[in-house]
This record gives C-alpha cells, sequence and structure tokens, in this order.
C-alpha cells in the first residue's frame, strides 16, 4: 500500500514528506492506522545528528511517540486484531529477553535492533521510498506517518474510549519524565527535588516528584514560558539557570541540598551535568534522563563528593518504566484528574506541518506540539 511519511534524508535537513510504500505485516507485526504523534525531542537528536550510530541513519522515518488503531495483524499475533487501539512504546518489551524476564523492559534485549531502523524479526524494512530503496524507523516505530508497520512488542492495547491524542503522549515524554521522578529518582514524601530542564520531559517529571509527595519543587529553564507552566504542574519555585538555582535555593531547601536532582534539559552537556551534581546534598541522586550527544565523552564531577557525601549519578531509560504497566495506569491517573496531559500540548499540527512544530519547539514556544491524522 502508499501512504505518507515525514523522512530524514540527510542530518541537519527539514523532514520531507512525501509517498512512500508500506508491505504488509509478517509473522509478529502490526499494521496500524497514526492517530497522533508527538514531537519529541529525541527526534530533534535525530536531524541534528546528536544520536549518531544509535539509531539507524538517513533516509529514516522519524517518530517514536505515537498511538493509533490496528488495521491488520501478521502471522503468530493473537491478541491483537482489527480495530484494537494501541499506543507504542518507544522501547520494545520483548517479555523474553534477560531484561524483560527481571522487571527491567525499559531496557528490553531488542532494543539492540535500533541502529538498523529495521524490523526485528527478520531484519528486513517494511517501508520504502517510491523508488524502491528500504528506509529505517526511529526506535522501530516510525510514526511520522499515516500508517506503519511494527512488531508487536512495541505495542499496548489500551481502551477504546480513550483519546488517542492524549494516549499517544504516554509513548515516551509522560511516562519517561514522570518515571524518572517516581521510579528513577525514587522520590520520597518530603524530598526536595530539582528538575533541570522544563519541556516535554521536565513538565512531567514535576508531575511526578508532586505526585510522590515532594516538599518542594524547582523548576530550572531559561524560557519564562516554561517555568509559569512548570508552575501550573506542581512546581513551588523556579530558576532562569542552574547557576540561579544555585546562588538561591537556599530558602527552598534550607541550605541542605535537593535530595533529587533530575536532568530533562533538551541537549545534556558535561558542562551541565557537572554544575547540576552541585545542586544536590548529601546523598543525593542526580538523574540523567535527557540524551547527550554520542560524541561527547566523560563527564566533569568532583569525584571525592561521591565518596564523602555519597552522591549518586544514574541514567534513566523510559523513566524505567514498563510499558505494559505504566501507559495503562497513567491513562488511568489522567482519566480520573490526577495527571495533566491536557495542557502538555500547547499546539497541534498535520503532518505537512512538522518542521512548523518543529521550529517551534527549538524556539520555546512548545511544551508539546502534536500531529493529528485524519
Amino acid at each position: 500500500m502508499r501512504t505518507r511519511a515525514a523522512i530524514l534524508r540527510e542530518v541537519n535537513t527539514p523532514w520531507s514528506v512525501e509517498e512512500i510504500e508500506l508491505d504488509p505485516p509478517k509473522d509478529r507485526e502490526v499494521l496500524v492506522k497514526l492517530a497522533a504523534s508527538g514531537l519529541c525531542h529525541s527526534d530533534e537528536h535525530v536531524l541534528t545528528g546528536d544520536l549518531a550510530g544509535l539509531v539507524a541513519s538517513p533516509p529514516i522515518v522519524g517518530g517514536h511517540e505515537g498511538a493509533g488503531i490496528v488495521q491488520e495483524v501478521g502471522a503468530a499475533v493473537d491478541w491483537l486484531e482489527p480495530g484494537d487501539h494501541v499506543v507504542f512504546g518507544f522501547v520494545p518489551a520483548c517479555g523474553r529477553c534477560d531484561s524483560c524476564v527481571v522487571g527491567r523492559s525499559n531496557l528490553c534485549e531488542e532494543a539492540a535492533n535500533y541502529p538498523t531502523g529495521l524490523q526485528i524479526s527478520d531484519s528486513t524494512a517494511r517501508h520504502h521510498t517510491t523508488d524502491g530503496h528500504d528506509l529505517g524507523l526511529m526506535c522501530l516505530l516510525g510514526t511520522f506517518a499515516e500508517h506503519t508497520v511494527v512488531n508487536e512488542a512495541s505495542c499496548v492495547k489500551i481502551d477504546q474510549d480513550w483519546p488517542l491524542d492524549k494516549a499517544c503522549l504516554l509513548g515516551c515524554g509522560v511516562v519517561t519524565g514522570w518515571g524518572s521522578a517516581v521510579y528513577t529518582a525514587d522520590v520520597q514524601p518530603g524530598d526536595y527535588v530539582a528538575v533541570v530542564g522544563a519541556g516535554g520531559l521536565g513538565q512531567n517529571a514535576v508531575q511526578g516528584a508532586r505526585m510522590a509527595g515532594a516538599r518542594a519543587i524547582a523548576a530550572i529553564d531559561p524560557v519564562e514560558f516554561k517555568r509559569e507552566k512548570a508552575m501550573e504542574f506542581g512546581a513551588t519555585h523556579t530558576f532562569s539557570s542552574i547557576e540561579d538555582a544555585l546562588e538561591n535555593s537556599e530558602p527552598v531547601h534550607w541550605n541542605r541540598g535537593y535530595d533529587k536532582v533530575i536532568m530533562t534539559m533538551g541537549v545534556g552537556s558535561a558542562g551541565d551535568l557537572g554544575q547540576a551534581f552541585n545542586l544536590g546534598g548529601k546523598r543525593s541522586r542526580l538523574v540523567v534522563t535527557n540524551l547527550h550527544p554520542t560524541t561527547e565523552v566523560g563527564m566533569e564531577v568532583p569525584a571525592i563528593m561521591m565518596t564523602m557525601f555519597e552522591k549518586q549519578i544514574v541514567g534513566s531509560l523510559f523513566g524505567s518504566a514498563n510499558i505494559r504497566k505504566d501507559i495503562p495506569r497513567l491513562m488511568e491517573l489522567y482519566l480520573q484528574g490526577e495527571l495533566n496531559l491536557d495542557d502538555l500540548v500547547t499546539k497541534t499540527y498535520t503532518l505537512d506541518e512538522i518542521n512548523d512544530g518543529y521550529e517551534a519547539m527549538r524556539n520555546g514556544e512548545n511544551i508539546r506540539g502534536v500531529i493529528l491524522f485524519d
């Protein structure tokens, strides 16, 4: 069949919206008609080349934060059928590898296929240009398309009355940010929390810290609009930079330092990480959720303080969450009025407006842009 998709043909060029050829699903694969896809910063990392070697090289169909309706299932898929609604988890969860069976499905070994962008089942492509060249997929998904074919390991079935334009956000940004606070940082009632970066990830880290019972939550971002939004999502204080927070946080944590520091800025750097390390107090935990360029090596932290103050630095992929448990859980929290998804979406776009959406993100105008498909 033919469908339309946003393709990155070369690094540092705009997304190209064009027709592609899409093969039917094969063994353990599913054809899905997309309803909505979030414009996550991780796809911007693909465009800039910051993820070189970790995801498929151009030409690649972008998008990894999506939800839609199953149109067709391949052989051996016995738990999904046409008409089912699904959210994609940007990390597949096969349920069989060592990571999955010990409860760490966010580290599923099937993600090793990311650099190829090809199907898990047989390492071939289902997506092709109209002149016959294979296309890779961002995170094995390619949600910047009207239709896509994915492995069943990437699908989470949800109730058909749940809104897909909000459910799509749970495929990456919401669960990643929320889980960074609740699971990876392990925020406890009464903790002092700093969230560095108040975009799509950061706002949800703020929500997670609030729901976990943090006493004070400082949102740090240079963009005033994002600082104001963070207050709506549960922040108690805001600062314009890490330096600002280092100089003026004493009234927040009574000179004890923050218990948890969560890094959710758009592009990480060794220098910023080293500065943020100083925000934490004794036995503090610094959580690195945001992506750093693959070319970056090393980070600048005073190792003596890790020993003397028992400080920790930990990484967080998908917020240390589980797609099958946490995507439905957070959707239920949204429906119960406990989790705010509505105000995360600053503006919606058509597929043809994808470059406008990313330009707005670069300018700090969006918390999250969302593509809506017909």
